[in-house]
């Protein structure tokens, strides 16, 4: 290891900057982030740094670097493009035992830059020792995407109570697992969904002994369309701690690797006419696993509440007193018409978007046809498949365009995507030619004819 990582506490201390360009502005940003106090040397310094060192309390001195310069600063960095100079600014700080850093010459530091990911107070820095800082900042960026801002605020919530921890375990080994036990279980939980005056409360009480019996919770998870890349962070963070995963046929199998290996999965069906679990059964087992102090996540395609039965089953679950959070999905409308490349509004062709389901509850298409049949409007039917010539004739007979374009998109956003585009009069023939099953979603609407010159996704298989 060639330099080790130490974090400094530098608020209130002054830190040398020598140079007034770009280079300087971006190393005294983060020194001053941190609460150091500027002095930056330089024949000509920048506005926004001499702003940013004022605001600093620093000093800005208009003039070549000298030796003197270094008197009374806890840190050096030498940010300028003269090798010479940087060299000498090197040299001396050495001398005196200072730390030093020069930017792009790791030779010439005794310390380095990382690349850090700010999550207040909590805080995460990656380098390469200065072999590599471009992959460092990759590296960085992957992390910003993985750890969402609210874990400040869970580093936060521990720092408010750490001193009464302290007090209750003198044990070292007894404080980390108390804290180990808050940081995966509901507090925790609490806290990243933004409700942290809930989290203090359940952490008071977990000190005072006062702690309820381990409550389970359950999460309504969109898993959208199929691809996993379009899963949200907060839908894989709580399917990566659920204890248990119900999913369902439109959830990819992608995806449900990405739950945590250990737990538990029940597959509870959802096809048409065909349920390996009806809702009921599914909502009372949600109940009765959340009252056994699992954290359960109910995996659904698309979004929970489009479409998705997800009021019923948190309706049964407020009437039962469970915890729930609910994480929207991208639902299959935008989702698979983005990777068709068909939009579903455009300025010249439609100006509103509609999401019908292809059948009610009864299994009946008894749709209100007259409020479907608008030129500038989008239609999106879900579950439309076995009714699509019922669909197709009623759109046409209330006045809706024979020649109207439509598409259908099979498995939209995965890799076995099919699309085929033709009208309302020619759709329900295009299912037969094709073989085209479910999940299927039909688009009706004047912008399908935009997915020729819109069609980016190569999953996308055909195309008629």
């Amino acid at each position: 290891m060639e330099f080790l990582p130490l974090f400094h506490n530098l608020r209130g201390a002054r830190v040398l900057v020598v140079g007034g360009g770009e280079i300087a502005l971006r190393k005294s940003r983060l020194l001053a982030d941190a609460g150091a106090v500027l002095r930056v040397v330089a024949p000509q310094i920048g506005t926004e740094l001499r702003e940013l060192i004022d605001s600093s309390g620093g000093e800005q001195i208009l003039r070549g670097y000298s030796e003197a310069d270094l008197n009374g600063c806890m840190l050096i960095i030498a940010a300028t493009d003269d090798e010479t100079l940087n060299a000498q600014v090197s040299a001396d700080a050495r001398q005196r035992g200072v730390p030093v850093n020069v930017v792009d010459a790791p030779a010439l530091c005794s310390v380095i830059f990382p690349a850090i990911v700010d999550r207040s107070p909590l805080v995460i820095a990656v380098s390469s020792g200065g072999d590599a800082p471009v992959l460092a900042r990759l590296i960085r960026a992957k992390l910003e995407s993985w750890i969402p801002p609210t874990y400040g605020h869970l580093a936060g919530l521990a720092a408010r109570f750490r001193h009464q921890v302290k007090q209750l375990f003198p044990n070292v080994q007894q404080r980390r697992a108390f804290w180990e036990d808050v940081f995966q279980g509901p507090i925790a939980d609490r806290q990243l969904a933004g409700q942290g005056a809930e989290a203090e409360r359940l952490l008071q009480a977990k000190i005072d002994g006062d702690a309820p019996n381990a409550a389970g919770e359950v999460y309504l998870v969109g898993a959208g369309p199929g691809d996993p890349d379009l899963l949200t962070f907060k839908a894989l963070r709580l399917m990566q701690q659920a204890d248990v995963v119900l999913y369902d046929r439109l959830v990819a199998p992608a995806i449900l690797e990405l739950c945590r290996r250990d737990a538990d999965r029940i597959y509870v069906g959802k096809q048409r006419a065909d349920h390996a679990l009806p809702q009921d059964q599914i909502n009372q087992q949600l109940v009765a696993l959340a009252r056994q102090g699992k954290r359960v996540v109910r995996l659904k395609g698309g979004d929970p509440f489009i479409f998705g039965r997800g009021g019923e089953e948190i309706e049964e679950l407020a009437a039962h007193g469970i915890p729930f959070q609910v994480v929207p999905g991208i639902t299959a409308a935008s989702g698979c018409a983005a990777y068709a490349g068909i939009p579903l509004t455009h300025r010249d062709y439609a100006q509103s978007v509609r999401f019908v389901t292809g059948h009610l509850k009864d299994g009946t298409t008894d749709l209100p046809w007259k409020d479907l049949v608008s030129p500038a409007q989008t239609l999106v039917f879900y579950m439309g498949l076995i009714g699509l010539p019922i669909i197709c004739s009623e759109l046409i007979k209330h006045g809706r365009s024979a020649d109207t374009p439509a598409a259908l998109i099979q498995q939209g956003t995965t890799s076995q995507q099919r699309v085929f585009t033709g009208t309302l009069a020619d759709l329900p023939q295009l299912v037969a030619e094709h073989e085209v099953h479910a999940p299927t979603l039909v688009i009706v609407g004047e912008v399908v004819m935009l997915r020729d010159k819109l069609a980016w996704f190569e999953g996308a298989q055909a195309s008629v």
